[in-house]
């Protein structure tokens, strides 16, 4: 299979390493070495690494390991709690409720 490389916005490339950048530093202060959070995420430290610098790369799933391994898993609940933009929409009577007819 051909992988395909992840095309990013800036403001998006951003966000990846500010998101790595926290991991980092979440593992400094626990005073984790790379070695050991790799060892117990399952993961070799090159993808943690990946990880730390913001790569677009790595999944989700990899990176819910080494969350879990820094104890921080639960962080993730946090992304759309307060989804602004999608209250307004619902208001707005902007969802679609039902699906369109098919064409036939």
């Amino acid at each position: 299979m051909h992988s395909r490389k992840t095309i990013l916005l800036p403001k998006n490339e951003r966000i990846l390493r500010l998101l790595g950048e926290n991991i980092h530093l979440a593992r400094l202060r626990r005073k984790l070495t790379a070695s050991q959070v790799s060892e117990r995420a399952g993961i070799v430290r090159s993808t943690l690494y990946a990880i730390e610098k913001g790569k677009s790369g790595v999944s989700i799933g990899i990176i819910v390991q080494v969350l879990m391994v820094l104890g921080l898993e639960k962080d993730l609940m946090q992304v759309a709690k307060d989804d602004e933009l999608g209250y307004k929409l619902q208001d707005a009577g902007l969802l679609v409720k039902e699906r369109a007819p098919k064409k036939g």
